[in-house]
């Protein structure tokens, strides 16, 4: 089930919201686990097993760790036996299949393998465990007894699927006791409907148009439509994603939580380090915080920094799925922040932040092409088109066609990309605070009635991240 369903928009979440709030306070996490069960059970069924297994392991796996804590060789291998638990579920279902494909390519097997859909969530959620389990280990967060409770924070279905990362600490108090209020709850309706419309009525408008071009046989491809396909991807992947963290996010609020911030506008970065401080923010802190900073980060020779940071983006390539390309995306930026703390940063200090903004817009669409194109030799032939080293014409028909009729929506992703709306709707409620309490609500409604009829008519309604 995706948030941006008509199924989930009116059917499952206003019957879940009213079931939990008529439910006295002590029993709401057994209505939340119920329903993000339900939640995750439409699609995927069987693996609800699996999710609830790794729920039963890594609470067994605290409680152990806290018994022991005096014992420090005895909860080191409670630690290390649980990691190796998580990371060998992770594996199968996500790399196996990539693993035993590479084999054969380099060694002139013939091993067969059994194609088995990855669990959805899988990688969130298995990330969210080890985290509580290591800062348990460290004695950073108290061991979790009550399993309804742990069981809350792992499969709770607002960010289940597709994150934020949430660590335990953030929301280790609202488990147990959390507030709701009607201000808190309306924050968060206008939270989720935003998220939807950046879904709905950007992500997926602008999304046919990538799926269109990508869809273009290479030799038919101009420069042109080229550049215009990626940068339809390049916007379609922000809204479709921060549009879902900003749901994710929304839905807490009205349940009562509070999870950290994934996106802070990362296209207006001057820096490719800036733009990863910016996108996906819980996954960089989940591996600066985990990986990083226990491998030595930044207090050690600029060697073994120079190692940490391949290591990190090694990883974090290949935790977006089990494929070269995505490897090589992460190394691709692992490179480009390697030479900015080598060197680049400082020249970029000393020039105009419109070069700064101009050069991490160029590395981070290239990005793009590596982790949208699964074939290296497709990737870079469509890099080749991108920068004419081929002799593919500079535009045609298809071009101006794709390019008159997605102008505009296009132009008005690119500034919503920006603050500049938000800082604009302020100034407005500061200056109107009348007109503003009337206008925002309408406008809100407006969003909703107009995310509802698309996805009423429409059947192109992707969700990227689902498969990672």
């Amino acid at each position: 089930m995706v948030f941006s369903s008509l199924i989930f928009l009116y059917l499952f979440l206003p019957v879940t919201l009213f079931i939990y709030f008529i439910t006295p306070n002590r029993l709401r996490n057994v209505i939340l686990i119920l329903a993000s069960l339900v939640f995750y059970a439409w699609g995927e069924p069987v693996y609800i097993f699996l999710m609830i297994f790794s729920t039963v392991f890594d609470y067994a796996n605290g409680l152990l760790i806290d018994r022991f804590r005096s014992h420090k060789s005895i909860a080191r291998a409670i630690l290390v036996c649980s990691l190796i638990g998580n990371i060998a579920i992770l594996g199968f279902f996500k790399y196996f299949g990539f693993l035993v494909e590479n084999l054969n390519s380099l060694f002139n097997l013939h091993l067969e393998v059994t194609s088995l859909p990855l669990p959805i969530g899988i990688s969130f959620y298995t990330f969210q465990t080890m985290s509580y389990i290591i800062d348990v280990y460290r004695d950073k967060v108290p061991v979790q007894k009550n399993i309804i409770s742990f069981g809350t924070f792992v499969t709770m279905f607002p960010q289940l699927v597709a994150g934020p990362i949430i660590a335990y600490g953030d929301v280790a108090k609202q488990l147990t006791s959390r507030k709701i209020t009607l201000a808190l709850f309306g924050e968060g309706t206008q939270l989720f409907i935003r998220g939807l419309a950046k879904k709905v009525l950007l992500a997926n408008n602008i999304g046919m148009l990538w799926s269109s071009i990508k869809a273009t046989p290479a030799s038919d491809l101009t420069v042109a439509t080229s550049w215009i396909g990626i940068i339809a991807f390049t916007l379609q992947i922000y809204f479709d994603f921060s549009g879902y963290s900003d749901m994710a996010r929304g839905l807490g609020k009205m349940l009562g939580f509070e999870f950290t911030k994934n996106f802070n506008y990362p296209y207006i970065s001057t820096s490719v380090s800036e733009f990863w401080r910016r996108w996906h923010m819980s996954l960089g802190f989940w591996f600066r915080e985990y990986v990083y900073i226990p491998l030595g980060g930044n207090r050690v020779g600029i060697v073994k920094q120079l190692r940490n940071l391949f290591v990190v983006w090694f990883l974090t390539g290949f935790w977006h799925g089990a494929s070269w390309n995505f490897i090589i995306w992460g190394l691709y930026f692992g490179c480009f922040i390697a030479l900015e703390k080598l060197f680049l940063y400082k020249w970029l200090q000393h020039l105009p932040r419109i070069v700064g903004h101009i050069y991490t817009l160029l590395i981070v669409v290239i990005g793009w092409v590596f982790f949208e194109l699964d074939q290296m030799s497709t990737a870079m032939e469509f890099l080749g088109t991108m920068f004419n080293f081929s002799t593919h014409q500079i535009a045609n028909d298809h071009s101006y066609y794709y390019l008159s009729t997605n102008l505009i929506v296009l132009l008005l992703a690119a500034l919503l990309a920006t603050p500049f709306p938000k800082k604009a709707i302020s100034a407005f409620n500061n200056k109107y605070q009348i007109g503003g309490t009337i206008f925002m609500p309408i406008l809100y409604v407006i969003f909703l009635l107009l995310s509802t009829a698309y996805l009423v008519n429409e059947t192109y309604n992707p969700f990227l991240y689902f498969r990672f």
